[in-house]
């Protein structure tokens, strides 16, 4: 292997691992908070997840299972 190869997996690996975490939606989150909230400080990760938690318990979504 490549160290081209390598690279490139390993690159695939932390992408898959950061949106299977959260971790890519939360840094989505505060680039969007950031152009529209300028002024405003962004949120911690435990705030953010406080908030998203709190806003599917109060919208909920049809599931099947």
């Amino acid at each position: 292997m490549t160290a081209r190869t390598a690279r490139h997996w390993a690159r695939t690996v932390r992408w898959y691992l950061r949106e299977l975490t959260g971790e890519a939606q939360y840094d989505r989150y505060c680039e969007r908070h950031r152009s529209h909230r300028p002024g405003e400080p962004v949120p911690t990760r435990r705030q953010y997840d406080v908030l998203r938690t709190r806003h599917r318990e109060e919208h909920p979504e049809g599931r099947c299972c």
